[in-house]
């Protein structure tokens, strides 16, 4: 099991990075939150890593904070949640917000999350529970962190719609935040963002 890389970060293509380990690039998906918060290309970069043995590929799953890691691999225990959805969530929100919203059994706001329905919700709801309850206290506060507002959930959503149009994580985090006055929705702020743009 490859439990940890430590190298130099070679490109980035969300939601995957190359990562040069004395030589070797290693290919990770990183929850998309997760691309903002990277270091400039060249730069040293330290991630916590889940392989994933599959018959036709090796696949690496990474993250900056071990608490992110303890939760992704809670969720690959929840029935229907593949390591794709669980990325999608704490792409959306952090341990400690996913963590509230099971709490306060918020349906509403992990519907917000792509991929996520009705059913989807209140399933992860149920069988996350138990589990986050049996996580240590210091890892996961589940009574301390707030619910992700609005706000911040169409924030994310417009940055990830700029990753997927290839503008890289800094630019598009810059962007987004640049527009929003607070009340845009997601559509208004990648809307806004894209304006900015100088004609070529």
């Amino acid at each position: 099991m490859i439990g940890q890389l430590r190298g130099n970060l070679l490109a980035t293509q969300p939601p995957q990075l190359l990562l040069d380990v004395s030589g070797v690039g290693y290919e990770v998906e990183l929850p998309l939150s997760a691309f903002a918060q990277l270091p400039a290309l060249g730069e040293p970069l330290t991630l916590i890593t889940h392989l994933v043995v599959r018959d036709d590929a090796h696949l690496l799953y990474g993250f900056l904070h071990a608490h992110d890691r303890l939760l992704f691999r809670a969720l690959l225990k929840v029935t229907g949640v593949g390591a794709r959805l669980a990325l999608e969530i704490l792409g959306a929100m952090d341990a400690g917000q996913f963590a509230h919203c099971v709490a306060q059994d918020d349906v509403t706001a992990l519907m917000r999350i792509p991929g996520i329905g009705k059913k989807t919700a209140q399933r992860l709801i149920m069988e996350m529970r138990d589990r986050l309850a049996g996580l240590s206290a210091g890892v996961i506060p589940a009574n301390t962190a707030p619910a992700m507002n609005t706000r911040e959930l169409a924030l994310n959503d417009a940055i990830s719609a700029l990753l997927a149009l290839g503008y890289r994580p800094p630019d598009a985090n810059r962007m987004a935040r640049a527009v929003d006055d607070g009340t845009n929705t997601t559509e208004e702020i990648i809307r806004a963002a894209l304006r900015q743009i100088p004609n070529s």
